[in-house]
């Protein structure tokens, strides 16, 4: 069993070339899903930041109208998941490339492929990730850790990003494929005990 090195150049995903950015994951918006059980949701997204932090991922964190007064912050396992002292983006947008700050903090990244979980799918992630491809950025939505305020409006905002160019991706497709070498043994742990919360599989060593 002889494994290639790590590739510099990488067409798939990897901890190198991604950022991960977390949108709008407030009470308000997280209520008022109805494709996904909000139990569910919470718990994949959680484990989708875990990843991120496992493979040193950079997170970009917005919210929206949160300094207005009108919202609250992101919920506390989210916040906790992702770092209590990490920054987050406060905006009036709706669309959050169009916020100069959050704009300029994916940008600073330096990573061309952009992980996406947001809410709701029909406006916070439609919006961001139209602009991004057009920007000749490569976006990602995590299908498994994103919602909208109905079942259509779910499945109808997945088919115009992928019909503009997104990849969607689930968190197990993923976590392999941010994995994908059991010899990189630093991570394996980790990959096991966040796949097993999961359920994808159970004590894989």
């Amino acid at each position: 069993m002889t494994s290639y090195q790590k590739r510099t150049e990488d067409h798939l995903l990897s901890p190198e070339n991604t950022v991960l950015t977390v949108i709008d994951y407030q009470p308000t918006q997280i209520n008022s899903i109805n494709s996904m059980n909000h139990s569910e949701l919470i718990r994949n997204t959680e484990i989708v930041i875990e990843l991120a932090k496992l493979y040193n991922i950079p997170i970009i964190l917005s919210t929206v109208n949160v300094e207005k007064g009108w919202n609250t912050d992101t919920i506390p396992v989210l916040k906790r998941a992702a770092g209590e002292d990490i920054k987050s983006y406060d905006r009036s947008s709706i669309n959050a490339w169009e916020d100069k700050e959050y704009n300029e903090a994916i940008k600073a990244t330096g990573r061309k492929k952009i992980l996406i979980v947001a809410l709701w799918t029909e406006a916070c992630l439609t919006f961001p990730t139209l602009d991004a491809l057009k920007e000749g950025y490569e976006v990602y939505p995590i299908v498994d850790a994103v919602g909208g305020t109905s079942q259509l409006a779910h499945e109808t905002a997945l088919r115009r990003v992928e019909q503009a160019g997104a990849q969607l991706t689930s968190i197990a497709q993923l976590a392999c494929e941010l994995q994908r070498d059991w010899n990189r043994e630093e991570t394996v742990d980790g990959f096991d005990e966040l796949l097993t919360k999961f359920g994808a599989f159970s004590n894989l060593r």
